[in-house]
């Protein structure tokens, strides 16, 4: 059993895109910034926003933060985001999700210039990968993907089951894995999908996004398959000395020992969202200089 760790895979993404943004500020004078907004003070998000804006500094990017009470109303944060939506020195902008109930999540994202939407969420976007053009692809399919191919774990002509059918992972890492390239014969999964075990036991490579801890158990996975545990759950454990441990959606105890590659978590998937949060960061700022957006 091989261990898929995130990690390794994001340093070598991470050396490519020190180079790059080197080249780019060589030509344009210009550093890739990256807009952050968060709404509230929800601790994961707090964290998320702090290990991205962390990386961006390393890179030498350029970083915004936008924090904002979690009662703003949903105008004021339009208007928030139309700033940065203009501001010509900002290339992406992310809203660090999820947002307060009453707030319209769709409208807000649908809100981000398409060309500046390095979460890949935007219509336009999301559009775009579905018909297999050039485009922002959301950060942990993104991540996915590279971890197969830095693996080398083939895809083309295996089954793939995702469990979990989120705008975020589920839809588009299903769309991803069906290109011509790729070549999987994809099952999606869902909370509501009958005998369950059924299907997850079919398949050669199993990528799991729904949400629960250690969901997934050794007598749903076939032997010999891979396991990709998108998930990340914060599960009390008094002996900790923060109070809680991290678990993936899959019993990585019980399952590890039948597959022949599989994501631990953490230090699996995770590592990877943010590397091509800022992959596609550099992107976007390589398409702003270049005149296209």
């Amino acid at each position: 059993m091989k261990e898929l760790t995130g990690k390794e895979v994001a340093a070598s993404i991470y050396e490519n895109i020190e180079i790059e943004s080197k080249r780019l500020y060589e030509q344009f004078q210009h550093r890739p910034t990256l807009a952050v907004i968060l709404v509230g003070s929800d601790p994961a998000s707090m964290a998320y926003v702090s290990s991205k804006k962390k990386k961006a500094l390393e890179l030498g990017f350029g970083h915004k933060d936008i924090s904002l009470p979690a009662d703003i109303d949903e105008n004021t944060l339009l208007s928030h985001i139309d700033d940065l939506n203009r501001d010509s020195e900002v290339d992406g902008i992310l809203v660090q999700l999820p947002l307060p109930a009453h707030l319209d999540e769709s409208k807000v994202i649908n809100s981000i210039a398409a060309g500046k939407d390095v979460d890949g969420l935007h219509p336009t976007n999301m559009g775009h990968l579905v018909r297999e053009e050039e485009t922002f692809i959301s950060c942990t399919p993104h991540g996915i993907l590279k971890m197969l191919d830095y693996y080398e774990i083939e895809t083309k002509g295996k089954h793939v089951v995702v469990i979990g059918r989120s705008a975020i992972v589920g839809k588009p890492i299903a769309a991803l894995l069906m290109q011509k390239g790729r070549d999987a014969t994809v099952t999606v999964c869902h909370s509501r999908t009958a005998d369950l075990p059924s299907f997850t036991r079919s398949a050669d490579i199993l990528i799991v996004a729904i949400g629960r801890a250690n969901f997934v158990t050794s007598d749903m996975v076939k032997d010999g398959a891979v396991v990709i545990d998108v998930g990340i759950n914060r599960v009390d454990d008094a002996s900790r000395k923060r109070g809680y441990r991290l678990t993936g959606d899959v019993d990585f105890d019980s399952v590890a020992s039948k597959c022949t590659a599989i994501t631990p978590v953490p230090r699996g998937v995770g590592p990877m969202t943010i590397a091509m949060l800022m992959y596609n960061t550099l992107s976007a700022a390589k398409l702003h200089m270049e005149g296209r957006k």
